[in-house]
């Protein structure tokens, strides 16, 4: 009996009680019926009111697609037409004529053409992508006094129109002895645009700044840090100035006219004004040959634009994070 009612005795412990069911955090509770009650953000997705509201947004897209979408493809039709019907405004050609692309070919040496406007290209967008970056990151990383009117200065440049200066620049790339080359193309490209110069100052601004101190104390230069660090977290950045700077470079006509003057040197839009200018010459136009060598300029960057859109919404939304 001692042992029974002793404490240790395991009759007088309280039974186990059974484990509570623990119910959903979210169900929702039935209303008197029954019934489970309407899920409120169903009406705010589906419906007709739905489909209605959304209807001017519809519409301002399509509106805007159409206005980008329609000069192109008349563009394209008009390069497939015959010389009667380029300006009939059919988007669909009455008559296709394939040979206005073989002519392109004979009406001047549009291959050597584009194969400036290439190296030009590739040139200008990567001289103003490295020396923007390294003059944005020395503006993003380095505190130092009067940091804040220097980069107002060089953002100010931008309300300078290029015209000012482009008497003055050409009289520096004449003395050099550099006119009716394709150094002045691209060379001035070494010296920045302040536009790009702020664009990927606010991705700098966004890389961690105990990144930098850490590779500093393991004793990287400060040009180690730009080329390893800062570059490769900052790359959405860099490819959206390059392929800006390959498109304005690409349809860039106004440097051509005033620097080049050997057939041999022209760029694509340079070639495509001397084909005009043999038409009016010879008092003859044939448009149709002229579309057909404004597709073959125009589709490179289409292909360029389509394998890089991806850069553009990464960029787009860090610029949107960093203010």
């Amino acid at each position: 009996m001692s042992q029974l009612n002793s404490p240790g005795s395991t009759s007088d412990a309280p039974a186990a009680l059974p484990p509570v069911r623990q119910l959903p955090a979210q169900v929702p509770m039935a209303d008197a019926d029954g019934g489970l009650p309407p899920d409120p953000s169903r009406g705010r997705r589906s419906g007709p009111g739905w489909g209605l509201a959304r209807l001017p947004y519809w519409l301002g897209l399509f509106v805007a697609t159409l206005a980008f979408v329609y000069p192109l493809v008349w563009l394209v039709s008009a390069s497939l037409k015959p010389k009667a019907q380029v300006f009939d405004n059919r988007l669909v050609p009455q008559t296709v004529q394939l040979s206005n692309f073989v002519d392109v070919w004979a009406a001047g040496p549009v291959l050597r053409w584009l194969l400036n406007s290439v190296m030009v290209g590739l040139m200008s967008a990567t001289a103003v992508t490295l020396s923007s970056a390294l003059v944005a990151f020395g503006f993003a990383y380095f505190r130092f006094r009067l940091r804040g009117p220097l980069f107002g200065l060089v953002l100010a440049t931008m309300m300078l129109p290029g015209a000012v200066t482009m008497i003055p620049v050409y009289l520096i790339w004449n003395s050099l002895g550099m006119v009716d080359t394709q150094v002045p193309l691209w060379a001035q490209n070494l010296f920045g645009s302040a536009f790009y110069i702020f664009l990927m100052r606010q991705f700098f601004l966004g890389v961690p700044r105990e990144l930098f101190e850490a590779a500093r104390v393991d004793g990287a230069s400060f040009l180690r840090m730009f080329w390893q660090i800062a570059l490769p977290l900052c790359r959405p950045a860099l490819i959206i100035v390059f392929v800006f700077e390959l498109q304005a470079s690409w349809s860039d006509l106004m440097k051509p006219l005033i620097y080049l003057q050997t057939q041999e040197y022209f760029t694509m839009p340079r070639g495509l004004k001397q084909i005009v200018d043999a038409f009016a010459m010879s008092g003859e136009y044939h448009w149709e040959i002229a579309m057909a060598a404004s597709v073959v300029a125009t589709v490179p960057m289409i292909v360029v634009f389509a394998l890089a859109q991806r850069y553009f919404l990464d960029g787009l939304a860090t610029t949107a994070r960093h203010g």
